[in-house]
């Protein structure tokens, strides 16, 4: 059968397989018993070999991932900036210029961390959010608390809005 036909395995061919192709280490010769050791070292390592590729393959997969969620993140709080910047103006007319450069100041800020995010790699992200979860746990589960209640909220209106 060649490799690229895709046939189902039954216990049928593992238990043939098996029993013609590998001799028990206890029983036969000792060549025999060599090359049940010599086959069970490959298996090893053939094992060992393609557990390493896929790894490799899902760091990068992973890495990739993180990548993509960092330019979202980002992209989405330059957008938040701009629209925070823009609505400034008709705070000012509705609530007076202190608030609109509050409005203006939080534009600012949030425009200044899309930034300092978009500047880092992801490893330097992460090692940063490792960094303040070690120096202030409570206040890391707290966030992680209050965002979990703003998602909930956030998907329990997205599906009360497509049951209505």
């Amino acid at each position: 059968m060649a490799d690229t036909d895709a046939t189902t395995m039954t216990d049928a061919d593992v238990t043939a397989a098996a029993s013609t192709h590998v001799a028990e280490p206890n029983k036969g010769s000792t060549t025999e018993t060599g090359t049940f050791a010599a086959k069970k070292e490959e298996a090893k390592q053939a094992i060992k070999d393609n557990a390493s590729k896929y790894g490799d393959q899902a760091t990068d997969k992973v890495r990739s991932l993180a990548d993509t969620g960092k330019a979202k993140a980002t992209g989405a709080l330059t957008q938040v900036s701009k629209l925070i910047d823009d609505a400034a103006g008709q705070v000012d007319e509705r609530l007076g210029s202190q608030y609109g450069d509050y409005a203006r100041t939080a534009a600012g800020q949030i425009s200044t961390f899309s930034s300092q995010i978009e500047s880092k790699d992801v490893e330097e992200l992460l090692d940063e959010a490792r960094a303040f979860v070690r120096k202030s746990p409570a206040v890391a589960v707290g966030v992680a608390a209050a965002v979990g209640f703003a998602l909930a909220r956030v998907i329990q209106s997205g599906v009360d809005s497509n049951k209505a």
